[in-house]
């Protein structure tokens, strides 16, 4: 029997609604807690930080117990392909409608079910800047293909994306999926949560010094391949980009660039007037060209 999929209201906040054509009911990545948490936090929402676009961007923080939400594609698009979508913020908060509800909604559009993840932030004391992130994209990518039958997906076309710090999360579990970073929770954990393709937008963190990749990336042969888009000004993350291609090149990975000029950091898929908006139809074309859309 197929699910049957409606416009709902998410509460975000006691103050703060979004509406989304999305799963109703995100599921709970960790039923009994999740990984070294100690104490539940409140989740916080504003659109306080500035805008983007013209547009104000919705920031959540706080965030103890992971989710993941499903955007299906419409049976009459649906390509059978699935990307879990990994919102930036610099591990401290998540951009949730810039870097998420929008994407989703775009993948859809391409016939492709979006998974938003809502990982845990901000940054854990005493751990490292993506180490429980990382447990909750390992534990979504195994979930979704775990119920790709249900779900009517693929499970040999599940890919991950993400922007800036959730592009890091992104390459991360890319290359970070050999074994869980938690203890099994249940048949999920059985399943490989490798990704089978991988978009990077603006990635952050992936370089280190002395012109070297971050030590915590580990690029293999077995790594997916791989998108990334990439702004030149972007002063403070072009070297992200730059390492990252040339690590998977060496590792004879497919790897595709595209870098702009101008555009800056930060611009999801809104219209901020660069030449770099247009980066949403060539991720278009890469999509067709690897096979997760027609």
């Amino acid at each position: 029997m197929k699910k049957t999929w409606k416009l709902v209201v998410v509460g975000i906040s006691c103050c703060m609604m979004e509406s989304v054509m999305a799963q109703s009911d995100p599921v709970l990545l960790f039923p009994d807690g999740a990984p070294g948490e100690t104490a539940k936090l409140v989740e916080k929402a504003d659109t306080n930080g500035g805008k983007t676009g013209g547009e104000t961007v919705l920031r959540i923080t706080d965030v103890s117990e992971p989710t993941i939400t499903v955007y299906p594609a419409s049976q009459e698009l649906a390509s059978g392909a699935a990307m879990v979508v990994c919102p930036g913020g610099g591990y401290n908060i998540l951009a949730y409608d810039l870097e998420g509800d929008e994407v989703c909604e775009w993948l859809n559009d391409l016939g492709v079910t979006a998974v938003l993840l809502k990982y845990r932030v901000p940054r854990r004391e005493g751990r490292a800047k993506h180490e429980a992130p990382l447990q909750d994209v390992q534990r979504a990518i195994g979930y979704v293909r775990a119920h790709a039958a249900e779900m009517d997906i693929d499970p040999e076309r599940i890919g991950v994306m993400g922007f800036s710090a959730g592009a890091h999360l992104s390459a991360m579990a890319s290359n970070s999926f050999q074994k869980r970073t938690y203890p099994r929770v249940d048949a999920a954990d059985d399943v490989s949560c490798r990704p089978d393709f991988c978009l990077l937008v603006y990635p952050a963190y992936l370089d280190g010094k002395d012109f070297q990749l971050a030590p915590e990336v580990k690029v293999s042969s077995s790594t997916p391949p791989t998108l990334l888009i990439q702004a030149e000004d972007d002063k403070a993350y072009i070297n992200s980009s730059l390492f990252y291609y040339y690590a998977l090149k060496e590792a004879g990975v497919p790897a595709w660039m595209h870098l702009y000029s101008k555009g800056g950091h930060g611009y999801g898929l809104r219209d901020t007037g660069a030449a770099v908006n247009e980066w949403p139809d060539r991720a278009e074309d890469w999509f067709r060209e690897i096979g997760v859309i027609e």
